[in-house]
């Protein structure tokens, strides 16, 4: 019956997990009732969706796009973590790494449309496996764009032009965050280029040129200066890696990645992107403070200036739902708007534009419909940076602590002096631990190092049961392992002095 209806094309092509429906015209399915429906199915969304049904909530989920995941899974996160892998796996190859361990290539060669390949694989086995999850969990699932039509519908305007009427008792705006434009250049997705196009470019550029050196800027730079391309990144602010990364650990960070090949440009904007006549792009700046204007020439011009949210014609302006100065919906601490049964939580809410941030907030969110406790720690919200070697961090960073008076101790151990980092024989970077100087409570957690985005976990675990450096210092690690290194930072934290430095 519902496969009969597909065809017709009389509702949204789809439409998994409810029972068979009767057509009242051709154009207007019949309606559905549910207890929450879910705006967008990124990690927040679908993570949201998939809970809510696990309560017991008759739950749909609206997504726009044809396959499920979001931004995250389709053209963020996963696929740039696949080319990352990929990317540094040929770096080692090709570079002096294998020949150092004695491994010998000859005849080795790029084969870049097959590294695509790999990272489309990953990308549709995993938004494949979302829908697998819906349809466990009895999650149903409407293609279209779905719009708030009342304090308790949702219309999802399909892709054939019928539409879909859900009256819901609950709502969540899940929709997530889209590219933050950059004021006079335009985007084409081939040459000029915003993270999703640099995530497939059909060849390697000679030169690129990345505007912003915070977390995809590197992280991308990173990919294709390992496949050959002479990049240079432009940053308006003074260090790279984003917000909130501890300034002891992005100079560091820094000058790793200089010594990889990427280039800086530091307390510098820019200006203009013009498209010559050979295909090439004039990239025009100046220092940040305003000077003497210069221009570099790129084959490819990457744009990241950061992400802002996605609530075009959600219909928050008919319901009267208020954003702030960033575009952001205002939510109470239940995730609610000013309309009690309408909620927002992930990318278009306050808070780090994270995914898995999104994830927790969409759990308890419905657990808080369900009537459980609402609460989570922003402070206990990990952020990594996925280069090589990777940047973590948990908690408060030196600067933050020393604006906000907070006293304070430093704990810190390199990873040249750990056993499993040199039998790696991959040693750069630290783990710097922040405690508190009266009660040797943990604060902060800085890691720059191979496998730092796993090491962080530990620390957001500590700090979310209060632990002392104390705590973490006495619990037994294996070894050899890299994460002997963060107790030993723990160690110098709450000691004054570690053991093996």
């Amino acid at each position: 019956m519902i496969r009969r209806l597909f065809k017709s094309g009389n509702v949204c092509s789809r439409f998994q997990g409810l029972p068979a429906i009767r057509l009242r015209t051709y154009t207007d399915a019949a309606l559905v009732d549910a207890d929450v429906t879910v705006l967008g199915s990124g990690p927040g969304g679908y993570v949201a969706a998939i809970k809510a049904a696990q309560l017991g909530f008759k739950t749909v989920c609206v997504e726009k796009n044809e396959t499920l995941g979001g931004t995250c899974l389709n053209v963020g996160c996963i696929p740039s973590k696949a080319l990352l892998n990929n990317s540094y796996l040929y770096h080692l190859a090709y570079g002096k790494d294998f020949a150092s361990r004695g491994i010998e290539i000859t005849g080795m060669n790029l084969n870049l449309e097959k590294m695509m390949e790999q990272k489309s694989s990953a990308v549709k086995s995993l938004t494949g496996g979302i829908a697998h999850l819906f349809k466990q969990n009895k999650v149903t699932h409407v293609q279209g764009y779905g719009k708030i039509t009342g304090k308790n519908q949702v219309t999802a305007l399909c892709n054939d032009g019928s539409t879909q009427v859900i009256n819901s008792k609950n709502i969540i705006i899940a929709t997530g965050s889209e590219v933050t434009p950059f004021p006079g250049i335009q985007v084409d997705e081939e040459t000029i280029v915003s993270s999703t196009g640099a995530l497939s470019l059909k060849q390697v550029p000679e030169k690129m040129i990345v505007i912003g050196a915070g977390v995809i800027g590197v992280e991308l730079g990173s990919v294709w200066q390992r496949l050959g391309s002479e990049v240079t990144a432009i940053e308006f602010l003074g260090h790279v890696g984003g917000i909130g990364i501890d300034m002891e650990i992005a100079k560091n960070f820094q000058r790793i990645l200089q010594k990889q090949g990427l280039k800086f440009k530091l307390n510098t904007k820019v200006t203009a992107a013009t498209k010559r006549p050979d295909g090439k792009i004039d990239v025009s700046f100046e220092a940040a403070a305003g000077g003497k204007a210069d221009v570099l020439t790129c084959d490819v011009l990457l744009v990241c200036v950061g992400r802002r949210p996605f609530t075009e014609n959600l219909g928050l302006q008919e319901m009267g739902i208020e954003l702030d100065k960033r575009g952001r919906v205002q939510v109470n601490n239940r995730f609610q708007t000013k309309i009690p049964s309408i909620f927002a939580i992930g990318d278009v809410i306050a808070g780090p534009m994270l995914a898995h941030k999104a994830e927790d907030e969409g759990i308890i969110c419905v657990e808080g419909m369900a009537g459980g406790a609402v609460h989570i720690d922003y402070n206990c919200v990990p952020s990594v940076v996925y280069t090589h070697p990777e940047v973590a961090w948990v908690g408060k960073s030196e600067e933050q602590l020393k604006e906000e008076g907070v006293p304070y101790k430093i704990g810190k151990f390199p990873f040249a002096a750990n056993s499993r980092a040199k039998t790696n024989n991959d040693t750069d970077g630290l783990v710097k631990i922040l405690s508190h100087k009266e009660t040797d409570r943990m604060l902060g957690a800085h890691i720059l190092g191979a496998g730092a985005g796993e090491m962080i976990n530990e620390a957001t675990l500590a700090m979310e049961y209060g632990a002392s450096c104390e705590d973490i210092a006495r619990v037994c690690h294996a070894h050899p392992t890299v994460s002997e290194a963060f107790r030993e930072a723990n160690l110098a934290a709450s000691f004054g002095k570690a053991i093996n430095f």
